[in-house]
């Protein structure tokens, strides 16, 4: 009995001794196979391991309670060591770590160190191996500046560019092979950094330049990622990208054996995966479609060229080989030349992914990045980027994506013939000035008379005489149709073709001989519209070409009466959804989000990017057409100003425009620029949100506007409960409120307070933070108010000229 006893307790110490849990290891205290040494605060465990129960052991780090378990980090990668030896953690006379096989040998150890007092090794809290000198304290080795493949928090991805050293993730080869695989995740020194992962020396996946708390190539990246991060630049270019958390089930981003960087969370229960890239058959993957190719993300992503571009091959194109990318169509010409030529623009696209390659400018503004990308013939493409300031590229676009949401707004230089409605027409090359514009008008001369010929039509004399104006004002690609075609078309202006009444008249369906919808606005003669703005619009309207804006294909001038022929849009206009109690079903948010991001598009294209500078001065939603797929397009140019630089203002005494719609410097003064169509866009926005016309809502026995409304939304709840309560269920409540608060912005009593169209777009395709609104001067609104705005407008004789929203 006494020897079972004996036996018994000899085996109750074994044990004990195989599953010690360490403080500390010293050259007294090894850390053998089957023992462990755990973090104080029992998160963390350092001990042998064997991946898939092989026969080969590794040191490495691992949290304590998930099962299976999670190892992140190791130290023997490349060297195993066998399950049945005598292998044996310990530190050396000079201080160091050595991992030690028995007759093998030293596999593993820190490098050479000098501890004059010993030195001890601790797993601290956060899942550091640190090696500490006994008495100064001083680490002389951490394992966290030595990554595996897993970032803790507090750990870092460093580029120190004066050494040229780097701290990286690298894979595993295998699920079951800790040894060093085929991906590395890395941060750049460029300004500002990236990360990226790479496949041996080629970019697998890029995360897009860094912009102050994101990065620009994840759309998803918000507060909803599991830790804050923090990305460092010193000013020699050394960059440090880190996050920090402390959990009591850290999150972790690890690089996988496939490539794959993913950014987990512990639900308590499992691991969930708050980020993935590249993900399969996606646009994730680094320069999916060649140079100057887009990849749209979709559930099919897709590659296409950028406008003024086409596929180098057509036939690789066919067959799904993107990967050479597209070629410039028309050739550019920088500021223009002797020839006639005129100079480059720029064409923005929305929601992109910045393109690998960039520069950065210390340009202050986004005008100023605007200009000095124009005043440089090698700069091919510039976006102004909140967090960043601006970007500029002047080699081949790689690694452009188009996003659903999010992401930048993109500025491309294309010739200026690419926004020419002729664009694709043989030239007509003379040797003078003169010579051209003969021949030009001569040609034009006799596409008119083969117009008439054609249709028979009785072409009158003030057709002739308008005609003439109108070539003298450069104006492409317009047909005049005689009054008898359009009559036909619109079965002599039937009350049952109405489409609409406007302040300047009415709109009708049509349909040409050849089965072509036209929209067919036939001007009043009462409207106040006379030959100024009817050849305005024409000429306005034909010059601009964008997905955004409605399409102008002709005019009809015959005696009095003055007839525009659009395009048809078979959705008619926004209000007739937004104000409707059963169509406003039929756009949920994410369509009306959509429609709101359009016009935005639409509008800095009239700002800023089209050949000519346009304010539209009357920006409502009857003004805003949809076509079969909801795209917005932005209509009614017969009020509009040209303009020169961003800066423009301008006053009138003949105001014009819509009550409600107008900014407070247009109706009380006249003053008109850029941020009057702010103004008005701002309106728009509370009016799409809330379902409810600027006109006619009044809340409360204060009877609060629709501005006070917003306000105090805004205040209590962020705005999300502005919102139309027909579609809440649709809602993404943060995008709800961005806009909100987006709306209020536009809407500041101060032009200076409201921002530009560059800045508008921007807060409607990012996340990046915006500033806070000050109360809208017209949310304190009395019948005194309107009284005396009403009196301006007689005084100034423009009532006739003020448009009731239909």
């Amino acid at each position: 009995m006494g020897m079972a006893s004996f036996f018994f307790a000899r085996f109750l110490l074994f044990a004990m001794l195989l599953s010690f849990s360490y403080a500390a290891i010293t050259p007294t205290s090894p850390l053998s196979i089957g023992q462990t040494l755990s973090s104080s605060n029992g998160i963390y465990e350092l001990g042998f391991f064997s991946p898939n129960n092989s026969q080969n052991q590794y040191l490495g780090i691992w949290l304590k309670d998930p099962v299976p378990r999670v190892v992140v980090w190791v130290a023997n990668r490349e060297k195993p060591v066998v399950t049945d030896s005598t292998a044996n953690l310990t530190i050396s006379t000079n201080g160091s770590l050595i991992l030690y096989n028995g007759k093998h040998g030293v596999v593993w150890s820190t490098g050479e160190t000098f501890a004059s007092n010993g030195s001890s090794a601790e797993l601290t809290d956060d899942g550091n191996l640190m090696v500490i000198e006994n008495v100064s304290r001083r680490t002389i080795w951490q394992s966290i500046d030595h990554l595996g493949d897993t970032m803790l928090p507090f750990s870092t991805l460093t580029y120190n560019l004066t050494t040229g050293e780097k701290r990286v993730l690298t894979s595993w080869r295998s699920y079951t092979d800790p040894s060093p695989g085929d991906f590395v995740g890395e941060v750049t020194p460029q300004v500002p950094p990236q990360v990226l992962t790479m496949r041996g020396s080629k970019t697998y996946w890029r995360s897009g330049p860094w912009a102050k708390t994101r990065f620009t190539g994840i759309p998803v990246m918000d507060a909803s990622l599991t830790s804050p991060f923090s990305l460092q630049q010193d000013a020699n270019g050394s960059v440090s990208f880190s996050y920090f958390d402390k959990n009591s089930k850290p999150p972790r981003i690890t690089i996988t054996s496939e490539g794959s960087l993913k950014i987990f969370h512990h639900n308590g229960t499992d691991w969930e995966v708050d980020y993935e890239a590249p993900l399969a058959n996606s646009c994730d993957f680094y320069d999916v479609c060649g140079p100057f190719g887009l990849c749209v993300m979709s559930p099919s992503p897709k590659c296409k060229c950028f406008k003024g571009f086409v596929p180098k091959s057509i036939e690789e194109w066919r067959r799904g080989n993107w990967t050479d990318g597209c070629v410039r169509r028309t050739e550019l010409d920088c500021q223009g030349n002797s020839t006639g030529k005129e100079a480059d623009v720029f064409h923005p696209l929305a929601n992109i992914k910045p393109p690998e390659f960039y520069k950065f400018s210390s340009t202050l503004d986004a005008e100023d990045c605007h200009q000095t990308c124009l005043q440089n013939c090698s700069c091919l493409a510039f976006a102004y980027i909140n967090g960043i300031g601006c970007l500029v590229w002047n080699q081949d676009l790689v690694d452009a994506v188009q996003f659903s949401v999010g992401g930048e707004t993109l500025s491309i230089r294309l010739a200026h013939s690419e926004f020419d409605g002729n664009k694709h027409k043989k030239k007509i090359v003379a040797t003078s000035v003169s010579l051209t514009v003969v021949v030009i008008l001569g040609f034009a001369a006799f596409g008119f008379w083969r117009y008439k010929v054609k249709h028979n039509a009785h072409i009158s004399k003030d057709a002739w005489s308008w005609s003439s104006d109108l070539k003298s004002q450069d104006v492409p690609g317009l047909d005049f149709f005689d009054m008898n075609t359009i009559q036909t078309a619109t079965n002599n202006f039937s009350p049952s073709n109405k489409l609409g009444q406007g302040g300047f008249g009415s709109v009708y369906k049509g349909k040409l001989q050849d089965g072509k919808e036209i929209a067919v606005k036939r001007l009043s003669s009462s409207s106040g519209q006379g030959k100024e703005e009817f050849m305005n619009e024409i000429v306005l309207i034909s010059k601009l070409q964008h997905r955004n804006l409605v399409r102008v294909l002709g005019c009809c001038i015959e005696g009095e009466e003055k007839l525009l022929v659009y395009e048809f849009m078979v959705n008619k206009s926004l209000n007739t959804f937004i104000f409707d109690s059963r169509k406003r079903l039929e756009i949920d948010w994410p369509k009306r989000f959509d429609i709101i991001q359009g016009i935005a598009r639409g509008l800095l294209y009239l700002h800023r990017d089209s050949c000519l500078r346009v304010i539209h001065r009357d920006l409502k939603v009857s003004n805003i057409l949809l076509d079969d797929k909801m795209n917005p397009k932005i209509s009614d140019f017969g009020l509009a100003r040209l303009y020169q630089g961003t800066e423009y203002q301008d006053n009138t005494l003949r105001v014009v425009g819509t009550l409600g719609y107008m900014s407070p410097e247009y109706a009380w003064t006249g003053m008109f620029s850029e941020k009057s169509d702010i103004y008005s866009f701002g309106v728009m926005l509370l009016e799409i949100i809330s379902g409810e016309r600027i006109s006619r809502f009044s809340y409360g026995e204060e009877g609060k506007t629709l501005f006070a409304y917003a306000w105090d939304s805004w205040c209590e709840t962020g705005g999300t409960d502005l919102l139309d309560k027909d579609v809440a269920d649709s809602c993404q409540p943060l995008e709800v409120a961005r806009c909100v608060q987006i709306g209020l912005l536009c809407v500041q009593h101060q032009p200076g307070d409201r921002p530009n169209t560059l800045e508008l777009l921007s807060m409607l395709t990012t996340r990046s933070d915006l500033p806070s609104p000050r109360q809208p001067t017209f949310v304190v609104h009395t019948s005194d108010d309107e009284s005396r705005f009403r009196e301006l407008l007689t005084v100034t004789e423009t009532t006739q000229s003020v448009k009731n929203d239909s």
